[in-house]
């Protein structure tokens, strides 16, 4: 094997938490779990009774919901990132 191949690769993995443990880490930012529940049903654009198109909050485009099967986890880092308003 060359030194690449056996070096670690240049992403570094992602920081990932479930709601309750992501509100421990922003709880000083009076983070409850409740309120990160809304913010990732927010998260996406909607549709309301009328039909009309409820604005996301940017939180899915920022990258910071991973969905696997009823698993919901969240990229701490991403998430940091948005709630300071630095999400693209």
């Amino acid at each position: 094997m060359t030194a690449e191949q056996l070096a670690p690769s240049q992403h570094a993995l992602p920081r990932l938490a479930t709601v309750e443990k992501t509100a421990e880490v922003f709880a000083d930012a009076g983070e409850t779990p409740a309120a990160i529940r809304a913010n990732i049903f927010k998260a996406e654009d909607r549709l309301n009774s009328r039909g009309e198109k409820i604005k996301g909050n940017g939180l899915a485009a920022a990258g910071a919901i991973i969905r696997r099967g009823r698993k919901v986890l969240i990229d701490i880092n991403r998430y940091g990132a948005w709630l300071a308003g630095e999400a693209q």
